[in-house]
């Protein structure tokens, strides 16, 4: 690629709500994206899996065991079963009987209040392909009428491709903890806009490389002024925080 090449700047606002306000609410739930919102922040992260009925909604870990009242692998029950589990009293008594939510009644709210979202695709193990792909699919169709695409991230390449075969004008970004072998050419392959590092895996080498390839470069969790500061020092064009009771959205 030609070393003028332009970055293809993250399109949302440069602080985004990592799962819908971090740690203050319990996470990936609409509660949570309220809660963000209510401290100002306009774009946010979240995970989406596959039901065992296909249907995609809001979960980081395969298990619910950790923030559900349930346990056990969640894929492997269907959407009707999911959607009346408590997924907030493992947080607070103040947040008991929080649902799940599914991807569609996240689409209704961050489109009704004209939100950025940062979807990351997290596949049960063995449905990486299937859970890019099923997303993918029902992206296009809940932000048929929005004015802008989501953006899709995964650490998992086959979720990325699957997202692409169904859905290759949405925007697309690998998740990166350590910078693996071939992870460029995997970027490039896949025809990503950018990437979504470990903050302490990015540098200002690391992001001269990808802008000069025309990319973008965000990173996650930023929780402390200190290495936010030096990332809005070198040129980062995004970072996801927990913090979203420290770091003001508009600053």
């Amino acid at each position: 690629m030609s070393s003028e090449a332009k970055p293809a700047r993250w399109p949302g606002p440069f602080w985004v709500a990592h799962r819908g306000a971090g740690k203050l609410a319990p996470e990936n739930t609409l509660a949570a994206f309220r809660l963000g919102a209510a401290h100002g922040y306009r774009a946010f992260e979240c995970d989406v899996k596959l039901s065992a009925d296909g249907k995609p909604f809001l979960l980081h870990d395969s298990t619910l065991d950790r923030t559900t009242a349930a346990r056990g692998r969640a894929a492997d029950r269907t959407w009707d079963e999911l959607s009346r589990l408590d997924a907030g009293g493992w947080h607070s008594r103040a947040y008991a009987g929080e649902p799940l939510p599914s991807l569609e009644a996240l689409a209704a709210f961050v489109q009704a209040n004209a939100f950025d979202l940062n979807i990351e695709i997290k596949p049960t193990p063995g449905q990486e392909a299937e859970t890019g792909r099923v997303v993918g699919e029902q992206v296009l169709r809940l932000w048929r009428d929005a004015p802008a695409w989501p953006l899709f991230s995964s650490f998992r390449p086959e979720s990325l491709a699957g997202a692409a075969e169904a859905a290759p004008d949405i925007p697309r970004a690998l998740l990166l903890d350590t910078l693996w072998p071939g992870w460029f050419d995997i970027v490039r392959q896949l025809g990503c806009r950018g990437i979504v590092t470990n903050y302490q895996v990015m540098s200002a080498e690391l992001l001269a490389q990808v802008h000069g390839a025309g990319l973008f470069a965000m990173v996650y969790t930023v929780n402390d002024p200190s290495p936010a500061a030096w990332l809005r020092a070198i040129g980062i064009d995004g970072i996801i925080t927990d913090a979203v009771d420290r770091f003001a959205p508009a600053g």
